[in-house]
């Protein structure tokens, strides 16, 4: 795998790390405006908007400079947002910072998938892409605690410095590793729209919002299920959650590895697992071992469908996958704050803790529900195209073929 893939890691790592850690830190951080926890909470609703609105904006403000240029400025604005937000004097401003933030999100993700994909071989394009989101599964393990850990002892400003230092790291790097290769020749905004009238683009599309928002369905109410139904102190959830990032890693590698040869196949073996082990979780979250053993395989098996998701997009995307690319990234945004909500509402409705877990087995089965539609979809476009290129033969073969019957 080429050093350029390694730039783009740590670019993922900062973004990972800033987009997780304001959850840790939320105490502190209304503490110290003098706001509460769910006016706090707006940290992290108004980041995940900024990515959903942000991925499709910055990559068409990008489609007049070069990837590698585009990078850049994505990861300038990222290191702008965290300082920001560091410097912030009030709630207002520390807001605007996050939102500034998010706004590279989307961008750098997509564009990124596609740089890494350019950069090996076609078999290798869905593990090129792993590579660069490991590191936003390893802020999932590493980062995301320990800015937490920072932010809680040395105060939460200095947790914002370290991400906007990680920024200038991967700004760093992409500016000398990353190659500088030339915007493609003939793709302009309008092309890159008319990916989104291929309906497999859609529909994977869809299978990411519904796949990964099975996950964050459980995954958003983890603390209070984990402390009040599985009956571990406060002070655990932090090593869940490194446990959970850990299966995220683990199935990210996975993913990657096996995307390029078998893709279709895993993500119904992902999918459909996945929508067990959420379902079973309802049951197991009674038990200290056994949750614990769910929120690393919840982890894993969400996180095995990025790669495979993120390539389908670019095959089908075709010559202009860019904008293509950075959506389908801010539908996994969108995936959480639906899930996220849907897990509040059933709850609200007296169903109990444990009752987004059934939310996510739904959504994760409505997605491979979706994968085999999918796959159905192609198999008769592809029977259609053979009976064409068939017809095509015989009727240029017709004539001589009658004249020797005759």
């Amino acid at each position: 795998m080429p050093l350029a893939l390694l730039a783009l890691a740590v670019g993922a790592f900062g973004i990972g790390t800033t987009e997780f850690v304001i959850m840790g830190l939320l105490p502190e951080v209304a503490t110290d405006y003098g706001v509460s926890i769910p006016t706090a909470g707006l940290l992290v609703t108004g980041y995940a908007l900024g990515v959903v609105l942000g991925a499709p904006l910055m990559t068409a403000l990008g489609t007049r400079v070069t990837r590698k240029r585009m990078l850049m400025l994505l990861m300038g604005l990222f290191i702008a947002g965290n300082l920001l937000s560091a410097l912030a004097p009030g709630f207002g401003t520390m807001l605007t910072g996050r939102v500034v933030a998010s706004l590279a999100h989307g961008a750098f993700f997509g564009i990124g998938s596609v740089v890494a994909a350019d950069l090996v071989a076609p078999h290798k394009r869905a593990g090129a892409i792993a590579m660069m989101f490991t590191g936003l599964t390893v802020a999932n393990v590493v980062g995301v605690p320990l800015g937490t850990s920072i932010g809680q002892s040395a105060g939460w400003r200095v947790t914002f410095y370290i991400v906007a230092a990680l920024g200038v790291l991967g700004l760093a790097g992409v500016a000398k590793l990353v190659p500088d290769t030339p915007r493609p020749e003939g793709v302009r905004l309008r092309d890159e729209v008319a990916a989104f009238k291929n309906v497999q683009v859609l529909l994977a599309m869809a299978m990411t919002v519904l796949g990964f928002g099975g996950v964050f369905a459980a995954i958003t109410y983890i603390t209070p299920m984990m402390t009040e139904v599985a009956g571990f102190a406060g002070s655990s959830v932090t090593w869940l959650l490194v446990l959970f990032g850990a299966g995220m890693v683990a199935g990210n590698l996975i993913g990657g590895r096996y995307a390029d040869k078998h893709l279709m196949p895993l993500l119904y073996v992902t999918l459909s697992s996945l929508a067990i082990v959420l379902g079973l979780f309802t049951v197991t979250a009674h038990n200290k071992v056994l949750a614990a053993i769910s929120v690393a395989l919840i982890g894993a098996l969400g996180f095995a469908t990025v790669p495979p998701l993120q390539k389908r997009v670019l095959d089908h995307a075709h010559g202009a996958p860019t904008l293509a690319s950075a959506v389908n990234i801010g539908a996994f945004n969108l995936g959480n704050a639906l899930s996220a909500w849907l897990g509040g509402v059933v709850i609200a409705a007296g169903m109990g803790l444990t009752a987004p877990n059934w939310v996510g087995a739904l959504l994760a089965a409505a997605a491979l529900a979706l994968a085999v539609l999918s796959a159905a979809l192609e198999r008769r476009e592809g029977k259609a195209a053979s009976r064409v290129v068939t017809g095509s033969t015989t009727a240029a073969g017709t004539p001589a073929h009658a004249t020797a019957a005759r």
